[in-house]
């Protein structure tokens, strides 16, 4: 039998995470719950069959297997917990906590449940990331010595709780620098950090009290590799969006970028001194890759997945970033 699943937040997002577990046919969409007639019945498109419901309580009090987690972020620790007390598996949308401490404490509710834990960390699935990872774990490149990151939003987030603070747990950082520093640990296998120094800017300006920043800039070191990151919402970056993961190694480089300035196509090539070769081109279909693979694992097994621990390292990151 395949495992129920429900959906917490039926918006953009989690339409399309429920499309691409579905899409699987390893998962039954069970349920779904969101305040919004439309968004539900946007949902209801998707899974005819699937019960609409009220809420968290709603969904937990029918048995599920699974539940996907596409709220705002104040919400997700504490909702992942009570899923995870309750016997069931979380998919939860990034991040998994406004704070490392709300992170681990999500990751001790698995462990403790015994239940799978997955993150929307969604650029790991990329056709392009996929093929440096590749690289960069097989001692291809030689030793990497230096990452560059950046992530520019031309536009920034259009929902008041994304600029309050205690409801989001920050600014462009933990909204797109939290993709960034994951590509980075996850890429080199989650080694060590310290040297950790940022600098978060408001409207071009230091950081003030109750703001969150919409420009960043951050350098730490992982292992014995030299991290630099930039990320901001509404800059005027000349496109859409700037995206870019370049890998330098001892041996050869590799760069992860968008095109034309879009969000969701990219190229990756590999460098030899001035040489290029291509490792990855558009199309790829990469967004709900990381639902649809939680879909499968969870298929094979809802016990807890050690590889869940990592979640905690990139938060560790982003909470020195702010200091914290």
């Amino acid at each position: 039998m395949r495992p129920r699943v429900g959906f917490l937040g039926t918006g953009w997002i989690g339409r399309h995470r429920m499309e691409a577990m579905i899409a699987t046919g390893a998962i039954e969409a069970a349920a779904f719950a969101d305040p919004s007639p439309e968004c539900a019945e946007q949902a209801r498109a998707l899974a005819p069959d699937a019960q609409a419901v009220d809420g968290l309580d709603a969904l937990l009090g029918l048995g599920l297997d699974g539940i996907v987690i596409a709220t705002p972020s104040a919400m997700h620790a504490e909702q992942s917990i009570r899923a995870l007390d309750a016997g069931v598996a979380v998919f939860c949308q990034k991040p998994l906590g406004r704070t490392a401490r709300e992170v681990e404490a999500v990751i001790d509710a698995a462990r403790t449940a015994d239940r799978l834990l997955g993150v929307d960390l969604s650029y790991r699935h990329t056709d392009g990331m996929q093929a440096i990872a590749a690289l960069v774990r097989s001692g291809a490149l030689g030793q990497v010595f230096a990452v560059d990151l950046v992530f520019h939003n031309a536009y920034g987030p259009d929902k008041p709780w994304f600029y309050d603070p205690a409801q989001s747990g920050g600014g462009c950082v933990i909204d797109l620098g939290v993709h960034l520093v994951d590509l980075a640990l996850w890429t080199l296998g989650f080694p060590a950090v310290d040297g950790v120094a940022a600098s978060l800017r408001a409207k071009g300006q230091p950081l003030g009290p109750d703001q969150v920043e919409d420009y960043a800039t951050a350098a730490f070191r992982a292992g014995g590799t030299d991290v630099r990151l930039a990320c901001s919402w509404q800059v005027h970056a000349g496109a859409d969006a700037e995206i870019a993961a370049v890998f330098y190694g001892t041996e050869g480089g590799a760069a992860l970028r968008n095109v034309d300035g879009s969000f969701y196509d990219f190229v990756a090539e590999r460098f030899t001194g001035t040489s290029k070769t291509a490792l990855a081109s558009p199309p790829d279909a990469w967004g709900g890759r990381a639902a649809a693979a939680w879909a499968e694992q969870l298929a094979r097994s809802q016990r807890f997945n050690a590889e869940a621990e990592h979640f905690a390292r990139s938060a560790e990151v982003l909470d020195r970033i702010y200091g914290r």
